[in-house]
């Protein structure tokens, strides 16, 4: 059952327990890490064909991690998640080599499904769409801050000097979730 081999790379053990549980009752062989040495060691030893792996892990970013475990493994899938989503991190995502990127709280039937589908996917227009009405302004802030920060390469003090802000000040509006769109009632 080697081709339902799944790796769970989250610092969050309860998360990764969860997640864990729900993919094995659907048919995946999972095996988790909780940082980037451990996900090296496993994907080495167990050439798993998907991969769900945190944006975050601890001081690391999993946006570098997902080239790695593609020169380990060539034909992994690897699926981006995140509690932090934005545009910015979607689209370097892909580029990296990610096949999908979902924002944290999901389900294990949107894991399920980013995993197997969209294997004729290719293009970076189909991955990011943009929106049909303009973003409210802290939304606008926030995916700026989030390109700048990809820019830096997860560097807080670089991105805070490009943007003229303080250290601080970009450390607390970073620990703040993304303002979530409000869909238009007229429809």
């Amino acid at each position: 059952m080697s081709d339902q081999q799944l790796l769970i790379i989250d610092d969050d053990a309860t998360f990764a327990r969860v997640l864990a549980r729900a993919l094995s009752s659907r048919g995946f062989e999972v095996i988790t890490a909780s940082n980037a040495d451990e996900a090296r060691a496993l994907t080495r030893r167990h050439q798993p064909r998907y991969c769900v792996l945190d944006l975050k892990l601890g001081d690391e970013n999993g946006l570098r991690l997902i080239p790695e475990l593609q020169a380990l493994v060539p034909e992994i899938r690897v699926l981006l998640l995140t509690g932090y989503a934005s545009i910015a991190t979607a689209v370097e995502a892909i580029k990296r080599g990610a096949h999908d990127y979902l924002a944290k709280p999901v389900d294990a039937d949107a894991v399920v499904r980013a995993l197997l589908d969209g294997d004729t996917s290719t293009g970076e227009d189909d991955v990011v769409d943009a929106p049909e009405a303009p973003l409210a302004l802290r939304r606008l802030e926030w995916e700026h801050i989030q390109r700048v920060l990809t820019e830096c390469d997860g560097n807080i003090s670089e991105t805070a000097r490009r943007l003229g802000m303080h250290r601080r000040t970009l450390q607390r509006k970073l620990s703040k979730h993304p303002v979530r769109e409000r869909p238009e009632a007229d429809d």
